[in-house]
């Protein structure tokens, strides 16, 4: 008996301290990916090869439209002539973004830093002859601004790879396992570079489709990048073992299940630089998007494509420039928030304080001069338009006293206080937001 008693002490022991570890390990992932839920805003930048002639960028060889020759002999383009990194970082800091990520070397394998790690870079195999990816990477940090590198983990161009085009692979892992070998000494030693050059605050990885877990060797590359740094953030794709989930170009219908996601969006219809696309997204829909993005608790990744010289093509300017008026006007509703209320109670966008005692509006279009909350148990302390400060009045209609329903808020919104883009409301309340999620009560006559 007594030995089942301490048996049984002894499984109690280790299930607390399991349980413990787990919550360690919950709390200290909550506070590396702090930094992030606070930015709500990066800024993406697809710049290689395919800059030069605004080409697809590495599918368009892959895919068979342009043979893998014809694709490098766009390094005799690049040539970086305009390329003014004090000036890009300035540009994305202007527009509220919180932190970059760019490319530093995408499927066809073209790095942007003087990698050891073979010629087909920057520095050794383009017009550019100079590391572009450095002096980035230093602007930023003087910025105060977030580093993302992306990195792709295949390398088409790569003699030693699996994959070359969609319709040619060079061999297959089981039959020449020395291959393999040597490809993972390579992309392993180009992410020891990035991470002791440049020491990321995140990886954006891309392309872990073409092979397994195993295969790439993902739990030594995840311990490898934080042995350098236990704080770097990991993107999902890496066979998902990242942080954070990377919704592409189509924002999410419903609220993603995962507490930390990002969506990831072109201006156009293009990634990197296309000279023959014109389908840019205007201001006020950039703005609405990313509205919708931060009401569902994630962050936005907009992103441009310089041209093979470095310039950023002028449309693209423009709508960092809008976005930042209107980041800058409206900041306190933006970062640092969280995720807002349920969309039955508000027609829109919406997002609360961290300690959910106001709750943001974000009112599309003119509103017809009225703005409704429903369902709202709160009392309302005051209303006020945010990045000007006016007063606005409100009406409570439909509370009576038999029932617990709260009724409806109407906001008097005038037209003289909107904002040229989207207008933001802030709703101060006499506490943590309450919401009334019940059927309406009924009165039955006799």
């Amino acid at each position: 008996m007594k030995r089942l008693i301490a048996t049984l002490f002894i499984m109690t022991i280790g299930t607390n301290f399991a349980q413990e570890q787990a919550q360690d390990t919950v709390l200290q992932n909550e506070q590396k990916m702090q930094w992030f839920k606070d930015a709500k805003l990066g800024i993406f930048i697809h710049w290689g090869l395919y800059s030069v002639n605004g080409i697809d960028e590495s599918w368009s060889f892959y895919n068979g439209y342009i043979s893998h020759e014809n694709y490098l002999k766009q390094t005799k383009g690049f040539t970086a002539k305009k390329y003014d990194p004090q000036a890009w970082a300035d540009l994305i800091k202007r527009s509220g973004a919180k932190y970059s990520v760019i490319t530093a070397k995408h499927h066809e394998g073209f790095a942007l830093w003087d990698t050891k790690f073979g010629d087909f870079n920057a520095v050794k195999g383009s017009a550019a002859k100079k590391d572009v990816l450095t002096p980035f990477v230093s602007e930023l940090r003087k910025n105060n601004l977030k580093v993302g590198i992306y990195y792709s983990l295949p390398d088409w161009s790569y003699q030693d790879y699996t994959h070359f085009t969609r319709d040619s692979v060079r061999y297959k892992i089981s039959e020449e396992p020395k291959r393999w070998n040597k490809f993972l000494n390579y992309y392993q030693g180009q992410l020891k570079e990035l991470s002791d050059n440049y020491d990321p605050d995140l990886y954006w990885f891309d392309g872990d489709w073409e092979h397994n877990s195993e295969e790439w060797e993902v739990p030594k590359v995840r311990q490898m990048l934080f042995d350098k740094n236990p704080n770097t953030i990991l993107n999902s794709r890496l066979r998902e073992q990242g942080d954070y989930a990377t919704p592409e170009q189509g924002m999410p219908i419903t609220r993603p299940k995962n507490k930390f996601w990002e969506l990831c969006l072109t201006m156009n219809d293009s990634w990197g630089f296309q000279k023959n696309d014109h389908n840019y997204k205007t201001t006020d829909q950039i703005i609405g998007i990313f509205a919708d993005v931060i009401g569902n608790g994630g962050n936005m990744l907009l992103d441009i494509g310089p041209k093979g010289d470095g310039s950023i093509p002028e449309e693209q300017v423009a709508i960092l420039e809008g976005l930042g008026r209107w980041t800058n006007k409206h900041k306190e509703a933006i970062y640092g928030t969280r995720s807002g209320i349920p969309k039955e109670h508000f027609y829109g966008p919406t997002t609360l304080s961290k300690d959910g005692n106001i709750l943001y509006l974000f009112v599309k279009g003119n509103s017809n001069g009225e703005v409704v909350i429903r369902g709202l148990k709160n009392r309302i302390n005051r209303i006020y338009v945010v990045g000007e400060g006016t007063k606005l009045s409100h009406q409570v209609i439909g509370k009576v006293y038999w029932s617990h329903y709260p009724g409806i808020n109407y906001i008097k919104l005038p037209e003289h206080v909107l904002d040229e883009n989207m207008t933001v409301l802030a709703v101060m309340l006499d506490g943590k937001v309450d919401l009334y999620r019940e059927d309406g009560a009924v009165i039955e006559s006799n």
